[in-house]
């Protein structure tokens, strides 16, 4: 097989939908942790438009922008697939992954302002969320692919693990488990699966990071 090279960042959520899809794939890969701040050469060359993580290289080709990869991943390697066979199904899939990423920036938002712009993240991301519970389809199913995870589970694996944590560094609670039943559920079948639970970011260790992260970053941003 040729080679397969991971370029990430720390507990990137973004980096962590690619690591959980090889994973899950069972693809072996080199990882290169990068460090943002002090940016690769290669990173640079292979990346030069967004010039970000995370960015797959296979076989010396680079394929950016985490949905990308995924998808790239799952055409490459069709085991334990992660978009439906079913052409309407796989549309809707692809729907609520955008619908995601459309919206994902709120917590972005949640995460780095106070007062007034910190309050209307909190709506925005309580809408995203509504929005989610009563439309995304979860209804008795595990995950949102059905009864095993796929693609649009690992791109809202963000809510599973890295909203909790930007959760307790801001310290206000969003995702009030009596609010959206069909979420906390989901988060369960979720970080139950084996493959995920032994691959997730520790949530103890990612507070303390996250907090310095946040204090820098607002500090930049009000000099």
């Amino acid at each position: 097989m040729e080679e397969v090279t991971l370029f990430g960042a720390g507990t990137s959520p973004f980096t962590y939908r690619v690591i959980l899809a090889l994973k899950l794939k069972g693809i072996d890969y080199t990882y290169i942790t990068e460090d943002l701040t002090n940016k690769s050469a290669l990173l640079l060359k292979y990346n030069p438009v967004y010039q970000r993580v995370p960015v797959l290289v296979h076989g010396g080709k680079a394929i950016a922008e985490s949905v990308v990869i995924l998808e790239y991943i799952d055409e490459t390697w069709p085991e334990n697939p992660l978009l439906p066979k079913d052409p309407h199904e796989r549309a809707v899939t692809r729907f609520w992954a955008k619908y995601f990423e459309d919206k994902v920036s709120c917590i972005a938002e949640f995460f780095l302002t106070t007062g007034e712009k910190r309050e209307k993240a909190e709506k925005d991301c309580l809408e995203m969320l509504r929005t989610i519970e009563e439309q995304g389809g979860l209804g008795e199913k595990k995950f949102f692919g059905g009864d095993e995870i796929g693609l649009a589970d690992l791109v809202m694996g963000i809510l599973a693990r890295w909203f909790g944590v930007i959760e307790e560094v801001v310290g206000v609670k969003v995702m009030e488990p009596q609010e959206f039943p069909r979420l906390q559920a989901w988060i369960k079948n979720f970080k139950e699966v084996p493959v995920i639970k032994e691959n997730l970011p520790d949530h103890e260790k990612m507070v303390p990071t996250y907090k310095l992260r946040r204090e820098m970053l607002m500090a930049r941003t009000s000099a």
